[in-house]
Parts: C-alpha cells; structure tokens; sequence
C-alpha cells in the first residue's frame, strides 16, 4: 500500500469531513435496521421527540467518524490504524440510519454539526499521540458512554416509533462490539477526572444536537 505524505493525507481528510458533513452517507455494508418495519401512528408531538432523540444520535455519529479518523491518522501501530479505520465503516452505516430516519421524521440535522465533527477530530488524533493503549482506551471509553445514552434514549421513544427502536438497538450492539475490540486490542482504563469530563462535553452536545 504506498505511503501517504501529508498533502495526500490532508485531501482525504478534507474529503471525508465534507462527505459527512454535507454529503448524503451511503449504507457500507448492511441493510437498515428498520427496514420492513411499519411506520407508527405517532402524534405531532411524539414524532417531534424523536427527531430529536434522532438528532442527538445523528450528531453523535458525526463525531464518531471524526474521532475515529483522527486517532487513526495517529495511530502507531498497523493493525491498531486498521481497527479504527474498520470502527470508522461500520459507524458509517449508523451515520445512514439516523440521517434516514431523520428524513422520514421530517426533521433536520443539527446545525453544529461542523463543530462536533472538527473538536473530535482533534481529540482523536490527541489521543492518538498519547500513544495506541490511550487510543484505544479512549474509544472503549466513548462507546461505554455512548451505550448509556442509547439505552436512555429507548427508554424515552414513543412506543409507536419501532423503526427508530429497531436503529437504536443495532447501534448499541455495534458500539459494545467496538469497546470490546478496543479493550482487547490492548485499550488502558482512562482515569476518572477524564471520564469525568467527557461525560461533561458529551452533555453539552446532547443537549445542544437535540434543540438545534
């Protein structure tokens, strides 16, 4: 595989931030979740809900095709590169979902998209400096938080939105597979106050995709 310099490094980085950000993302490699499941017979206001919890979703996503791209610029180590590269494809296919089912709910995506999508990928690449066991600590780290926010998020759809349940619940599968690799691949426990504060920031988005 030839080396890339940095000019070459710099157009595919440029070129996958615009195409998350303000290209249609295309499903990889798996059907949506959703598919084949009927619509519900949601109100206004439950449907206006889960745009939201859809938005929030959306947004996460985004910065985890960020995340994921910056810590596997700095990755040290081959097949730590590859494993994030392969977290980054299949984050791709939540990236579809939830842009998909934000469609159908007639709603948008959030407007600070650009700002999560930058911030994450310098914290990727970051902790991609600090060294692959950080690396992949890090991203166990994440998706254990990302987990805990899906699994309160399907606490809080409408019943009658099966479609967006049946997205969520992939989601979650798909992010405890990738904190296992990332643990077995080798990923240190990150200390508290930095839990801690990543659980800050990712409160801040939160709150933030799921109005904006």
């Amino acid at each position: 595989m030839r080396h890339l310099n940095p000019i070459d490094q710099l157009i595919m980085q440029s070129d996958h931030a615009l195409r998350t950000l303000f290209g249609a993302p295309v499903i990889t490699e798996r059907a949506n979740p959703s598919d084949g499941i009927s619509e519900g017979n949601a109100s206004d206001e439950e449907k206006k809900l889960s745009a939201g919890l859809m938005r929030v979703n959306h947004a996460g996503e985004v910065s985890a095709q960020a995340l994921y791209q910056g810590q596997a610029l700095t990755a040290r180590l081959e097949d730590v590169r590859q494993s994030m590269e392969r977290a980054a494809l299949e984050e791709n296919d939540h990236l579809a979902w939830t842009e998909q089912r934000l469609s159908e709910l007639s709603s948008h995506k959030s407007i600070l998209n650009p700002i999560w999508y930058s911030g994450s990928f310098v914290i990727g690449a970051v902790a991609g400096l600090l060294g692959d066991k950080w690396s992949l600590g890090f991203v166990a780290e994440t998706e254990h938080q990302v987990i805990k926010h899906l699994d309160e998020h399907l606490g809080k759809l409408p019943t009658q939105d099966a479609r967006s349940e049946a997205v969520l619940k992939q989601m979650k599968i798909d992010e405890a597979h990738h904190a296992t690799v990332a643990i077995e691949g080798g990923g240190a426990e990150l200390p508290p106050p930095v839990k801690k504060l990543m659980s800050a920031m990712s409160k801040i988005m939160t709150t933030s995709a799921f109005y904006i």
